[in-house]
């Protein structure tokens, strides 16, 4: 299979073919030119010669002797030689000639127009006479009252001419030589910037290459954006506007710095350092990110950023962790449950049948109480789910979990999914800050609807925190655990600033810490 010419190949020969065709015509109006100019030079020359001998008194003085030819034929001959003429006539005006290189033409008629010049004009033409064609001038001869008493014709052979002309063909074929070897030097200097430049690539295999990558970037689900080593936007295909909130007609080749970037986005792509799976947000997206620098033969091209966008799955993910959370605590609490009443059957058996009742009442009691108290407040059955299981989850913490009796929650003021966010957040924070603190710990949640707005309170008995980390809780990456990212906080604060709602951190009585988030019901 035979390879096929790369665009820097097809561009040099196209370009050594569109030179030498340009060299060649230029080089055929040059010689055009220059045979015009000739001519022109020939007429000029014969004219001044011819009226210079037309002006000379010995040659109207001969013309009134008996033989003209005795005296005109050394002059005209001469003056022939110095000029570099080919002929030099002097003729009666019944164009008898007195004068001719070719002596055996002397005394025959003239061979050629002379009428204007028997008018006292000029005569000017190529006429082809005795020695071939040739270019020629005929002028009168006036007498001293005016009177024409004779012609002088001076010519140059064509001939001549063209001699002339070829003495200039050997400097001509030098600059055409040289301007076309500048040309091809020209051309191949840009054909091999142009091969390194495309990699030697073909026509087809660049169009081929372009349309399978243009597919493939505007088709896959991946946010894509490229950055060159001056920090400018090089590529961002469709996915990747749609992740950035940037406008599709937005245009390229501007800095990274002028462009309405998301802040954490903008950082990692001013950094340039490598980055894998890095959960990042934008807006009110938890996109993960992935960066690395490319190279291409050592060279630093630049950075190139992937984005997937795992909001969904990461919502997804809180709701798997609540449920699994939940089967753990009630796993738990069954067998905790199967503990118990094997306890109840033992005093049965051992006939306290009376503090076996009084047993098995308190304890379904105590676990009949916060469910009748959750599930009569917060008729919202996923919010309800969500704080159950978050009590049977401090309940295995050792953490006292209470539900505020002010809470109430009718129908559905916000979408589930932002409230379980809120809510879930909140609370694992505050389950965090209390684990590991002497006794007595507990956590206390507060969900109700006040007007337009519902308002989410957690507080804890933790250690609180100082006024330098309340300011920063919700920012992202912020945490006080030895291991984590910090997001918990700021997807609450991604849902707040959604709804256009608040968020605030203070001190309880106890000293812990309080956070109360207020999200207006929209409509």
């Amino acid at each position: 299979m035979t390879r096929r010419w790369s665009i820097a190949r097809e561009l040099f020969v196209l370009q050594v073919l569109v030179v030498t065709l340009l060299v060649a015509v230029g080089m055929a109006g040059a010689v055009l030119l220059a045979r015009d100019d000739a001519r022109n030079a020939a007429i000029e020359e014969v004219t001044a010669v011819a009226e210079t001998i037309a002006r000379s008194p010995q040659v109207a003085d001969a013309l009134r002797t008996p033989d003209p030819t005795v005296r005109l034929q050394p002059y005209a001959e001469s003056v022939r030689v110095a000029t570099g003429t080919d002929f030099v006539v002097v003729m009666a005006p019944d164009r008898t000639r007195y004068t001719h290189p070719n002596t055996r033409l002397i005394g025959q008629p003239f061979v050629g127009s002379v009428d204007a010049a028997l008018d006292g004009g000029t005569v000017v033409e190529e006429y082809t006479g005795s020695l071939g064609e040739s270019v020629r001038t005929v002028v009168p001869v006036r007498a001293a009252d005016g009177r024409v008493v004779g012609l002088v014709s001076v010519g140059i052979t064509t001939e001549a001419i063209n001699r002339k002309l070829l003495r200039q063909v050997p400097a001509v074929t030098v600059a055409t030589v040289a301007a076309l070897a500048l040309a091809a030097a020209g051309a191949w200097l840009l054909s091999r910037r142009l091969r390194r430049q495309t990699h030697g690539l073909g026509p087809a295999e660049m169009r081929r290459m372009y349309e399978y990558y243009d597919g493939v970037l505007h088709s896959v689900r991946e946010g894509l954006m490229v950055v060159d080593r001056d920090g400018r936007v090089a590529l961002v295909n469709d996915e990747g506007r749609r992740l950035l909130g940037l406008a599709g007609d937005a245009p390229l080749d501007r800095h990274t710095d002028d462009l309405d970037l998301p802040s954490e986005i903008a950082d990692l792509l001013r950094s340039r350092r490598t980055a894998a799976d890095e959960p990042v947000l934008a807006g009110d997206r938890v996109l993960v990110a992935n960066q690395r620098v490319t190279r291409f033969e050592g060279r630093i091209l630049g950075t190139v950023l992937t984005l997937r966008d795992h909001t969904e799955l990461r919502a997804l993910t809180g709701e798997l962790d609540q449920v699994r959370g939940l089967t753990d605590a009630l796993r738990a609490q069954a067998h905790e449950a199967a503990n118990r009443l094997h306890t109840v059957l033992t005093m049965v058996e051992l006939g306290r049948t009376d503090e076996a009742v009084r047993l098995g009442t308190a304890e379904l009691a105590l676990a009949q109480q916060l469910t009748d108290q959750v599930v009569g407040a917060v008729t919202e059955p996923a919010l309800a789910a969500l704080l159950l299981g978050k009590s049977a989850q401090a309940s295995e913490r050792g953490v006292e979990f209470v539900v505020d009796d002010e809470s109430r929650i009718d129908g559905q003021p916000l979408p589930s999914r932002d409230l379980l966010t809120v809510v879930g957040n909140l609370v694992d924070n505050a389950l965090e800050a209390v684990a590991g603190t002497d006794p007595p710990r507990s956590v206390t949640v507060l969900v109700a609807r006040s007007g337009a707005e519902v308002v989410v309170r957690v507080t804890d008995t933790g250690p609180g925190l100082t006024g330098a980390q309340a300011a920063a809780a919700f920012d992202r990456g912020w945490t006080t655990k030895q291991q984590g990212r910090g997001l918990g906080l700021a997807l609450v604060r991604q849902v707040v600033e959604r709804y256009s709602g608040s968020y605030q951190v203070s001190t309880g009585a106890a000293g812990g810490a309080v956070v109360t988030v207020r999200l207006p019901v929209p409509g």
